[in-house]
């Protein structure tokens, strides 16, 4: 699962301009919940003029309080919740996913992990790995 994810990112080449993804995306799955942009953007308390150029990636991402608002109003699952949010970061250069941030930074040991393996040039092996230990972990308290 999360594999997967991450190869759809590795094939997105960032040359310091956006992509346009992260607004595809969006107007995807607004499509999908046969939502009209204006009324789209209206829940948001955005312009419509404004919410147009995001789809059509003129726009970089909104901020992390309306990126939160589009889950909630799309009604995003979390895997979905996830690529939005990595979409949303990959249209701007050296920036994590808005979801990210505040667990890094509050998290000690995600931060000495995160450098670690930056400076060991930790593999996607590698974090295939964690992701799979996690994942176990995240099956156990399940059961």
């Amino acid at each position: 699962m999360c594999k997967h994810i991450s190869e759809q990112f590795n094939n997105i080449r960032k040359c310091g301009f956006m992509t346009g993804e992260f607004g595809k995306y969006i107007e995807q799955k607004r499509k999908a919940k046969n939502m009209t942009l204006r009324g789209f953007a209206a829940e948001l308390d955005i312009a419509p003029a404004y919410m147009s150029d995001i789809e059509k990636g003129h726009r970089y991402p909104p901020d992390k309080d309306k990126l939160e608002a589009m889950v909630r109003i799309l009604g995003l699952s979390g895997e979905e919740a996830d690529k939005m949010y990595d979409l949303a970061a990959h249209e701007k250069d050296n920036t994590v996913s808005p979801d990210l941030p505040e667990y890094i930074m509050g998290t000690e040991k995600a931060r000495v992990a995160l450098r670690l393996a930056r400076d060991n040039g930790a593999t996607d092996a590698t974090w295939q790995k964690v992701i799979d230990m996690l994942e176990a972990e995240q099956a156990a308290k399940k059961s």
